[in-house]
């Protein structure tokens, strides 16, 4: 059972491994016309879903379960196995269908520590059949379930880590292009032509020569200024020798150097020393993200940076971008990620994940944005984060 167990990190094929094992060992057959109804059910946003299930129709696979009665209850409750002699009264499990010809069913919690992936869940007409030593196996292969399904979670989680890494890589070159071809590209062509222009004015007009060379010079300076702004963002070696309160303010001083937008910015030094490296070059990247999206959009006469902590847990960083400009409509942005202003607000939101953070954001058409980053500074104020326990407001 433990070597089968360990073969494979594949999810469906762990569950799979758990169902039939477990019909082998209590039956000494593998015959699946005799398989028993069986189920292993896994949390989904904090109701019980059947992830595999052996001889349940489409229209039970089909069912969740909140647990908060009969025997899911109890077994989720106590944390040891739970039998019952009347499955099909059960409050929650009694209108599934395979449990019909049943009698006596088994429902053991699949837990290690603090976590809870959900139930394995086996039923049999015989009032006898679920004997102390079928019961004591049952347990055993329960504590083998739970570690391989932990394994195979944490490689499932490693997998998308891993993919979500790549699409960022992917769209950040995007964005690197789509910056190029909307700023310095257009500029350098625009330059060409204007010397193509005054190639020809040497001859026809040399008077004006000299204001039109000025004006490629000043077009030429503001080129560079945008290529610099870019490298500094693409990395901020003064995130890595000064800190995050000097990159966040190399960021202000940078935007209205190259862009004329005013931008403020607000620090709190305790806040910062909270947190490792990864995290500030995290922050920093939300917040050139965030102010470059206002400075784009929202035609605003100023944009204030604040890194804070949260009034009600100190454990809590909060970053916040506002900007007094048009606004928009959030809701209809968060619906529709398929048209291009979207963009930001998508990354934003998968580099708030990356630092298990929450994003809000709160716009009015017409009064302006603020954006809020949520970061927790430690694993227990990651736990209450993520547990909707700390105030938003």
């Amino acid at each position: 059972l433990t070597e089968t167990l360990s073969s494979t990190l594949n999810y469906s094929q762990v569950l799979d491994s758990i169902l039939d094992l477990s019909q082998i060992a209590l039956t000494g057959q593998n015959d699946p016309s005799d398989t028993m109804p069986s189920a292993v059910l896994l949390f989904s946003d904090s109701k019980l879903i059947i992830a595999n299930a052996r001889r349940f129709s489409p229209s039970d696979s089909k069912r969740t379960f909140p647990g908060n009665n009969g025997i899911l209850k109890d077994a989720l409750t106590t944390g040891v196995e739970q039998t019952t002699s009347s499955i099909r009264t059960d409050p929650e499990l009694g209108e599934l269908y395979a449990f019909q010809a049943c009698t006596n069913a088994i429902c053991l919690p699949l837990a290690r520590g603090l976590d809870s992936f959900g139930l394995m869940i086996f039923a049999n007409p015989n009032p006898l059949f679920f004997t102390p030593e079928r019961v004591e196996l049952l347990v055993m292969i329960s504590h083998q379930a739970v570690i391989a399904i932990q394994n195979a979670s944490l490689y499932q989680q490693l997998q998308q880590d891993n993919d979500h890494i790549i699409e960022m890589q992917e769209e950040a070159r995007k964005k690197l292009a789509r910056d190029l071809h909307d700023g310095p590209t257009q500029s350098v062509s625009a330059i060409a032509m204007r010397l193509e222009v005054v190639r020809k004015m040497l001859t026809n007009s040399p008077k004006e020569v000299e204001p039109e060379l000025k004006r490629i010079e000043n077009l030429a300076r503001r080129t560079t200024q945008e290529i610099r702004h870019m490298l500094f963002t693409m990395r901020p070696l003064i995130l890595e020798s000064e800190g995050l309160t000097a990159a966040l303010h190399e960021i202000a001083d940078k935007t209205l150097m190259t862009y004329q937008q005013r931008v403020r910015v607000e620090t709190n030094e305790q806040v910062i020393n909270k947190m490792d490296m990864t995290k500030q070059t995290v922050v920093f990247y939300l917040a050139e993200e965030a102010v470059n999206n206002a400075r784009k959009h929202a035609n605003a006469k100023l944009i204030l940076v604040r890194l804070i902590a949260n009034a009600e847990d100190a454990e809590i960083a909060v970053l916040e971008i506002i900007d007094n400009g048009i606004g928009f409509n959030a809701s209809e942005i968060e619906g529709d990620y398929s048209h291009r202003s979207s963009f930001g607000m998508i990354n934003l939101k998968e580099r708030t994940e990356l630092i298990n953070g929450l994003l809000n954001v709160d716009s009015v058409p017409g009064k302006g944005t603020r954006i809020q980053v949520f970061i927790p500074l430690s694993i227990s104020a990651a736990d209450r984060l993520q547990r909707g326990l700390v105030n938003m407001q």
